[in-house]
């Protein structure tokens, strides 16, 4: 696929920026490419700290709900807590038990089934909360668009609390002079704590389920007393679930992550640990690539092949030999649902391949056979394929699932709103979404979607931004260390990514048994060498540099340690 290297622009003077705080002006170019601008912003960046997050208490309702949850112990009324089947919904679910549990709470959790039940609260799990003589739902990563559920479990006697980090479901007006204006929709319930609520004054809007819940408990922990180390303990499970949910690791999320990580390679929870090392991890070694790729998809796997509440039971868990049955349970699941994925994405590719579907700007696939659970993995990886927005659909219980994957020129969200007369029910956020339909409305919605749609052809281009146009001869261990500073990488952090030109490839030597990485030196202009390594297809980065004499590069520097020494070299990410 066709590709535009592009260099970042933003300017400031670097070299202030560094001697300011003791940084290399390369450092300080990375973190303005990250758009953290301004001394307070560029302190909390490199060097903040728990006592740097934000006030819970600025959340709107989130001392209302407080109160009101507060008043439901005191009286020992019964609680029920409603998550969602995702990584997000079981940790979320998770800090609410533990925490609420702490406080004295009568309070016990139920997880949609994503078969049954689909998304979020629905009448059934509001009746069998009745039933089961729950009087106060809370709801943790769903319920801000589950209006007539909320308005039945009122009529019902039952009161709910919304917890949630989606976005606010509107509709859109058109003015007299044909202006567009957006009238939001909030559901019934008693309080509603969801940071993008329009005027919600807490300033940062990028928490995920789990972290909004963990404001609402620190919150009543202090409220009750409870020492602030039992809130940090909860770190752990607030930064597991903001990498699996993908979000920005930005500003406070930054700091959640980084803490909750270090508390993690030291979990005290017996599930986290034996799926830590039934996957083969070293805990002292985990980052963010160990959660968003190993750990993290093994406890999406339960809710999607079987019922979350599996995932759930394993954090639970307290012997040791419990939880590593639970969790060899959930590696057993996620192996299952690579192989469906393959599976599907193969039918996929296919059918835009050899039909009209491929040549659209938004790629509509539908899969009648595939687990509609797999559906979003399947998006993902056939919108890194095309570059397009995708939507994968799927037969279900009650017509038509799907789940869609954007690209960044593509509001996802918004252009689902334009045409929300295809769907039974819809949510979701600028880069996903999910669907349900009719069965006759596939072809309606592709058509339509496609009609509205205003990507160029640029658009659909991928962009690759490299941070700084930086000579091999530059690197060294002092500049690895301060980039290293930079973490936790993830999204908008991405780890930094540097070019060169015209370099010569030097003794390059494919390894590996599946011949899928690439040894080698890399020489410069200026007679500078480097030890490089690449991971790809081995055989063909072989034969392009054997037939090219300089070529152009995208990498980033590291330090390759081996039987305790260390040595610089570059890991090349694209080349052409």
């Amino acid at each position: 696929m066709t590709e535009n290297w592009v260099i970042a622009a933003k300017r400031a003077d670097f070299n202030a920026i560094g001697q300011k705080f003791g940084i290399d002006p390369v450092i300080a170019r990375l973190i303005r490419n990250r758009d953290v601008v301004g001394d307070e912003n560029i302190e909390k960046y490199l060097h903040g700290t728990l006592d740097d997050l934000y006030d819970p208490a600025e959340m709107k309702d989130l001392v209302k709900a407080s109160e009101i949850l507060s008043d439901y112990i005191s009286n020992n009324k019964k609680i029920r807590i409603i998550g969602d089947y995702d990584i997000d919904g079981i940790m979320s679910s998770y800090i609410l038990v533990k925490g609420l549990g702490r406080l004295g709470a009568d309070a016990d959790v139920r997880i949609p089934d994503r078969m049954t039940d689909g998304y979020g609260l629905n009448e059934r799990l509001i009746r069998e909360a009745k039933d089961d003589g729950r009087e106060l739902i809370i709801t943790c990563d769903n319920g801000i668009a589950a209006s007539s559920e909320i308005a039945l479990a009122n009529e019902l006697g039952i009161k709910v609390i919304v917890t949630d980090h989606h976005e606010i479901p509107y509709e859109t007006e058109i003015d007299e002079n044909g202006g567009e204006t957006r009238k939001y929709h909030l559901p019934p319930a008693e309080a509603v704590v969801d940071p993008k609520q329009p005027d919600c004054g807490y300033p940062y809007k990028g928490l995920c389920g789990a972290g909004v819940v963990f404001k609402l408990i620190s919150f009543m922990y202090s409220m009750h007393g409870v020492p602030e180390a039992e809130a940090e303990e909860l770190l752990e499970y607030t930064a597991f679930a903001t990498i699996g949910d993908v979000m920005e690791l930005t500003d406070e999320n930054r700091i959640i992550v980084r803490e909750g990580i270090r508390r993690l390679r030291k979990t005290g929870n017996a599930g986290l640990r034996q799926l830590i090392l039934l996957n083969n991890l070293d805990p002292e070694r985990i980052d963010v690539y160990h959660i968003g790729f190993v750990l993290g998809p093994c406890m999406n796997a339960s809710g999607r092949l079987n019922t979350a509440m599996h995932a759930l039971s394993m954090l639970m868990a307290e012997t040791e030999q419990e939880a590593a049955a639970k969790a060899g349970d959930l590696i057993a699941l996620n192996a299952s649902r690579k192989d469906m994925t393959l599976r599907g994405e193969e039918q996929a590719v296919e059918i835009l391949e050899t039909t009209d579907a491929g040549r659209d700007r938004v790629l509509v696939v539908y899969l009648p056979d595939i687990h509609e659970s797999i559906a979003g993995i399947i998006a993902g990886r056939i919108k890194e394929k095309y570059h397009k927005p995708v939507f994968v659909l799927t037969d279900s219980r009650d017509g038509v699932k799907g789940s869609g994957r954007s690209i960044e020129s593509y509001d996802m969200y918004d252009e689902l709103c334009r045409v929300k007369e295809c769907f039974t029910k819809f949510g979701g956020h600028k880069m996903a979404a999910g669907v349900s339909m009719n069965s006759g409305e596939v072809d309606v919605f592709r058509e339509k979607i496609n009609a509205n749609c205003k990507l160029t052809r640029e658009d659909m281009i991928p962009k690759v931004v490299i941070d700084v146009a930086m000579p091999i001869g530059y690197i060294s261990e002092k500049l690895i260390e301060q980039i290293n500073i930079m973490q936790p990488f993830g999204v908008a952090n991405t780890r930094p990514v540097f070019a060169e030109s015209k370099v010569n490839v030097l003794y390059p030597k494919v390894i590996g048994k599946n011949r899928n990485a690439v040894r080698m030196v890399v020489k410069n202009r200026l007679g500078h060498q480097i030890e490089a390594i690449y991971f790809g297809e081995g055989d063909e980065f072989v034969d392009y540099v054997s037939s090219h004499r300089e070529i152009s590069i995208i990498y980033y520097p590291e330090i390759n340690t081996f039987r305790g020494a260390g040595t610089l070299q570059i890991q090349i990410r694209k080349y052409r």
